[in-house]
């Protein structure tokens, strides 16, 4: 096991910079997930630390070793990809085997380690088979199991759950979690899906255009994000935004068509400033209160279940806004309701960076 620490890590393709300066120390043993929409350049940054891709500028560490100049079989990391990457003319045993027998390691030792590993995932009846006859899912085990046999001080993971449908995707996102755990082994993962990284990772970087918006806990970022990317990134559904401006006394937001919602502690910007207001779905709740509620005209309803996901209109404007309710309430398209939200839950950004207000 390894810690990994990245400083001011850039990267250019010419004069395309893709990557803007990370600065960061991944814990030995930690479980870090780096998530952000597709081409923000997540998977150069953990291509980076595999060797795969030549650092610009900066410095990566593994341990205490330097591995800027390293080739990727000197970096002591396993890496599972998106497309499981298996010999199709190979066993399931020689393809979780074969890296171990280049390495030159005695076949007994290789035999222990494949069935070791085997066990681990529940893939040891498959052994003998070859990777055409196994499903999705078994074939991203057999990945991951190739992986575990080496022993390795890190293990990197490049979206490897993005081809199987969402059912399986739940399934192995458990036992992803679970490997973790029980091995200890410092892991970086990347994924596009912020609901893998919520539940997978002890910390998350987002990164968006190369920069990075964020480091923190799924629930540090999930509470206080640092800028409405994050805030509307993080959090399924989405957190809706709504423009408006600080009231009188400062302790208030004022929209558009005169509703307000009053917020936590007062804002150190003057009366009429421009603000972003950031409200989650199932931070709002009806109410029966004509002060401090907004007025909504109910556009879209979606049964789920337990939970009723309510799309309206606000304002003159007619702006989305999203509420979760609990899935027995009765509500009707066209129906006027009145909600709101507790003011230690109403976030506020600058409608010009996006940065947080507190």
């Amino acid at each position: 096991m390894a810690e990994i620490r990245f400083n001011k890590v850039y990267k250019a393709y010419g004069n395309n910079e893709v990557i803007h300066g990370v600065d960061w120390h991944i814990r030995d043993g930690e479980f870090v997930v780096i998530v952000g929409p597709s081409g923000c350049g997540k998977s150069t940054l953990l291509r980076m630390v595999a060797g795969l891709e030549v650092i610009t500028s900066g410095e990566i560490f593994i341990g205490d070793r330097l591995v800027n100049d390293l080739e990727p079989a000197e970096r002591d990391i396993a890496m599972v990809f998106q497309n499981y990457a298996l010999y199709p003319h190979m066993s399931v045993f020689k393809n979780m085997a074969y890296g171990l027998k280049i390495r030159g390691l005695p076949k007994q030792e290789i035999e222990q380690r494949v069935q070791k590993a085997a066990d681990i995932l529940e893939i040891g009846d498959y052994l003998k088979r070859s990777p055409r006859q196994l499903s999705g899912g078994q074939r991203q085990r057999v990945a991951m199991g190739r992986a575990i046999v080496r022993q390795p001080s890190v293990f990197l993971f490049d979206e490897p759950l993005s081809n199987l449908d969402a059912k399986l995707r739940v399934q192995m996102r458990l036992e992803i979690k679970k490997l973790q755990e029980e091995l200890g082994i410092t892991s970086v993962y990347v994924t596009h899906d912020q609901i893998e990284a919520m539940t997978l990772g002890h910390r998350l970087m987002v990164l968006k255009d190369g920069y990075v918006e964020q480091l923190g806990t799924p629930i540090e970022l999930y509470e206080r994000p640092a800028t409405s990317f994050v805030a509307g990134f993080i959090g399924s559904p989405a957190m809706s935004f709504l423009d408006a401006e600080i009231g009188e006394d400062g302790r208030q937001v004022v929209f558009e068509g005169g509703d307000r919602l009053a917020i936590a502690g007062r804002l150190s910007l003057d009366a009429g400033s421009r603000v972003t207001v950031g409200l989650r779905p199932e931070h709002l709740v009806r109410t029966e209160e004509e002060a401090d509620s907004l007025h909504i005209k109910v556009r879209v309803v979606e049964h789920l279940g337990a939970d009723t996901l309510i799309h309206g209109d606000f304002g003159p404007g007619k702006a989305d806004l999203t509420i979760r309710m609990d899935g027995i309430e009765q509500i009707r398209t066209g129906e006027t309701l009145r909600i709101k939200a507790a003011p230690e839950h109403i976030h506020i950004f600058d409608p010009e960076t996006g940065g947080r207000i507190d």
